[in-house]
């Protein structure tokens, strides 16, 4: 029947008894399948992660700005990747720079949820930040 329609018959299930076949062209069924899945990955959620970086002795005004800045992230709904970045022998304060992340992570509580605590990562310190699902 498949070759006077001039088409394919394709195997669905070998293990069932009697096998089932189906008739159908096969190369426009593989066409709609990579269609689907090209669809179902750009309607996929696109993760943005944008970083804020400071150092151990960021002054008030700055810690405030980066703050704001890191508020509008999140309710844009990219992740907030907060980072510390230790030059030279400032790696002595490293925790200064944690209490500062702890408290950067306290002031957004209400736009976004840590992910991590800080962690150490040679002269870097960071720490992820997820925004909040709105219901």
């Amino acid at each position: 029947m498949a070759e006077e329609m001039e088409l394919d018959l394709v195997e669905i299930s070998a293990k069932a008894d009697p096998p089932v076949c189906k008739i159908l062209d096969y190369q426009k069924y593989l066409y709609q399948q990579r269609k689907k899945a090209k669809e179902m990955k750009a309607n996929a959620a696109k993760i943005v992660i944008k970083e804020i970086r400071f150092g151990p002795n960021t002054d008030e005004h700055d810690f405030q700005f980066k703050l704001k800045h890191a508020q509008e992230f999140l309710q844009e709904g990219s992740k907030v990747k907060a980072s510390i970045f230790f030059r030279g022998r400032s790696i002595q304060f490293a925790q200064q720079g944690e209490k500062q992340l702890l408290r950067f992570a306290v002031e957004l509580e209400e736009f976004g949820r840590a992910e991590s605590m800080p962690q150490l990562e040679g002269k870097r310190m960071s720490m992820m930040i997820a925004p909040i699902k709105k219901k």
